[in-house]
């Protein structure tokens, strides 16, 4: 639960509302629930205050839809009046579970389709919301960051547009590069992580990790997760290394350059449990080929933590894996859409961050700080005590 000293003595900015896209209806029913548990157990004495209208609600989600006409062409309409009302609208760009007909045929939603309704979605606010806020946990066209030679700046153009569209802030989730929030710079840009979820359920599904230098090592796959790597073996108090990826630039298969070779760079891993940390699991290929080259460097487990489980060609490649004794866990969050049959894999453990991303709506909506949500490093630092003393941790 987040800090209620905070929102005892504040006031809303305005009547709070949550707009779930279908891509993120099942995380946006589990936000609102805590939302509705917050603001149920906050000691505030003038609730029924007219500036708190709204306050107390047993749902905060917003009545709309986005049909489709048998074109594929498409519209929002909102049911209800948002006039006035803060608005956070939650879409996952990537869950391509959602389809729709287009002439007959059954077609599947597209990050370009989820971006498209989510703009529908903001065009039909029609200037009346108080503020429009969009959680977008994986940004879109987020690895489309930057340009090298003749290429689009798609990420860049998607913030400008929506900061046009009259967006006041946008919170996402471990972007590829959070340098990318430079192109609206006038807007709001808020980047999490989600370290403190990781190592909470790492540490509830093992009971006999060791959490020292002597035991433990967090391993970055490239040089571009290496942040994300020292953060979290410092807050650990272990050692970290990483993988360089050695790539064939002279070829381009599905719109990369291929990793010819990974190489290691750090101290001995033997006998030693090992985290892997990312951003995303795409194909899993590159991450199956860590895993398997530090299970030969014999290194004790491996567990993978990456925000992100895209998963795009499927598991039947980190079946086999496992079965090979490559990993032992692999760690995500729900922060998009996850495949029905992972949950019954032996090795996976979902990281919730439906809680987390309550209070952080519950804070933006009252215009406090959100350092308050976070203080990873003292979190980290607690249940790791209470882990070490065998504790149960909330």
């Amino acid at each position: 639960m987040p800090d209620l000293h905070e929102l005892e003595h504040t006031m809303p900015v305005a009547p709070l509302k949550l707009v779930a896209l279908p891509s993120a209806e099942n995380l946006a029913h589990r936000i609102n629930d805590y939302l509705v548990s917050f603001r149920k157990s906050v000691n505030n004495k003038v609730k029924n205050d007219p500036a708190f209208h709204g306050y107390i609600e047993n749902s905060y989600l917003t009545a709309f839809d986005c049909p489709r006409f048998g074109s594929g062409e498409g519209k929002a309409i909102f049911h209800e009046s948002i006039r006035g009302k803060d608005l956070f609208i939650l879409t996952d760009v990537c869950n391509h579970s959602i389809t729709y007909n287009v002439y007959g045929y059954t077609n599947h939603m597209s990050p370009d389709d989820h971006y498209q309704d989510l703009k529908r979605v903001i065009a039909a606010c029609n200037g009346k919301a108080h503020r429009i806020n969009v959680i977008m946990p994986f940004l879109y066209e987020g690895r489309q960051h930057k340009r090298n030679g003749r290429e689009s700046l798609d990420c860049a153009f998607a913030l400008e547009e929506l900061s046009a569209m009259g967006v006041s802030n946008l919170i996402t989730f471990d972007a590829h590069d959070p340098r990318v929030q430079n192109a609206t710079p006038l807007t709001g840009f808020d980047n999490f992580t989600p370290p403190y979820q990781f190592i909470r359920a790492l540490l509830a599904a093992e009971e006999d990790l060791i959490v020292d230098k002597e035991h433990l090592v967090v391993i970055s796959p490239d040089e571009g997760a290496l942040d994300r790597a020292i953060y979290f073996a410092t807050v650990l108090g272990v050692d970290t290394g990483m993988f360089y990826k050695r790539r064939d630039y002279s070829i381009m298969v599905d719109g990369k350059n291929p990793i010819v070779a990974h190489e290691f760079l750090g101290d001995k891993i033997e006998d030693k449990d090992v985290i892997i940390i990312d951003d995303m699991i795409s194909s899993g290929e590159s991450m199956l080929d860590t895993a398997k080259q530090l299970k030969e460097m014999h290194a004790r487990r491996v567990f993978i933590c990456c925000t992100f489980g895209l998963f795009t060609n499927g598991l039947k490649a980190f079946d086999e894996a496992y079965e090979k004794c490559y990993f032992d866990k692999v760690i995500t969050t729900n922060l998009t859409y996850l495949p029905p049959e992972i949950a019954r894999k032996p090795y996976f453990v979902e990281a919730d961050m439906s809680k987390f991303t309550a209070s952080i709506i519950d804070f933006m909506n009252h215009d406090v700080s959100l350092a308050n949500t976070l203080a990873t490093t003292e979190k980290i630092q607690g249940i790791l005590e209470a882990y070490n003393m065998r504790m149960p941790f909330n």
